[in-house]
């Protein structure tokens, strides 16, 4: 199967709530959320296929999502990146937060599986609607 068009059945999955299926795409090393932490619970870097549910935990225990609307992928290589308008509302805040084509990076591996994945979002809204 294309890389895009796992990325697409990871994010139906996503749609439905089904975590299993999307925890099956993903290498037993990966890197969820590579790169620096930063003040938004949910895009804490996580290390290994066990670690990510604790994202989905994370996500919906502090979000309503309004909004995800993959619009474009991009492929080179191994690599997909997607752009996507998505908006949700801070439980503990009532804040909404508008993300218009915010950006998520995935790396495949030779085995097909994803590799590394982050979002790159704009943390300073998603900060701001936390604060209280």
């Amino acid at each position: 199967m294309e890389v895009v068009e796992r990325v697409k059945n990871m994010y139906a999955a996503f749609m439905r709530g089904d975590v299993p299926t999307i925890l099956a795409g993903l290498a037993e090393d990966v890197d969820w959320e590579y790169g620096n932490p930063n003040p938004v619970p949910w895009l804490q870097p996580l290390k290994g296929r066990a670690q990510v549910p604790r994202f989905f935990e994370t996500l919906a225990s502090s979000i309503d999502l309004t909004q995800f609307e993959p619009k474009a992928f991009f492929q080179h290589g191994s690599m997909v990146v997607d752009v996507i308008d998505c908006a949700f509302t801070v439980r503990a805040t009532g804040k909404r937060v508008l993300e218009p084509e915010a950006i998520h990076i995935w790396h495949f591996n030779d085995a097909g599986l994803v590799q590394k994945f982050r979002h790159r979002v704009d943390t300073w809204a998603s900060a701001q609607a936390l604060a209280r």
